[in-house]
């Protein structure tokens, strides 16, 4: 299926959107591999809006006829999920001489899930963490979202669980993945 999709990056004014969009993605794509329980515990300090990505430039939105159907990215900064509710200061940058970048907190719209649209934001990031002088990247992929990133080479480095309120846990996988220097997407 061949649709039209456009991509941009995240402005302030899509906020509004997301904090409707990221509950709908995680309660209809996460079900069948969390409880409801986990996932309504992980909505907001696990899968929430993080605006430092929108403030950095580092998060992408994907429309179709002018409606957000996916979003995602990834950051220069040490956080490697969670949305920023809880958070009290920005975090810090990342070296990237030394430290992986961090592919951040995908969601698509249920309504357009298994369209490409996860692929197309993961090939922006990158694209531009490679251009941002990254060598490795590193991301926690919900268990519903550890395919698409094998796919494209990430490979697992741990499976651990994340703990949420009311006692419970979330289980997800630490993915990593080296660019080679003599890939193509250096030469971009």
């Amino acid at each position: 299926m061949n649709e039209a999709f456009s991509m941009r990056l995240a402005r302030e004014d899509d906020i509004q959107t997301l904090e409707v969009l990221i509950p709908l993605s995680v309660r209809t794509l996460q079900a069948p591999f969390y409880s409801s329980e986990q996932m309504e515990a992980a909505l907001g300090p696990v899968f929430g809006v993080d605006r430092q990505l929108i403030r950095d430039g580092t998060y992408f939105i994907v429309e179709h006829a002018g409606q957000v159907v996916g979003c995602g990215g990834w950051s220069r900064r040490r956080a490697v999920f969670g949305g920023d509710s809880a958070r009290l200061a920005e975090d810090s940058t990342l070296d990237q001489a030394h430290d992986p970048a961090r592919i951040r907190a995908f969601f698509v719209n249920p309504d357009w899930a298994r369209r490409g649209i996860g692929r197309l934001i993961l090939s922006a990031c990158e694209l531009a963490i490679c251009s941002a002088g990254f060598r490795e990247a590193v991301l926690v992929a919900t268990l519903a979202g550890e395919p698409l990133y094998a796919s494209f080479g990430y490979t697992v480095v741990e499976r651990y669980e994340v703990p949420l309120s009311g006692g419970l846990t979330l289980p997800v996988v630490r993915m990593t993945k080296c660019f080679d220097r003599n890939d193509p997407l250096f030469e971009k």
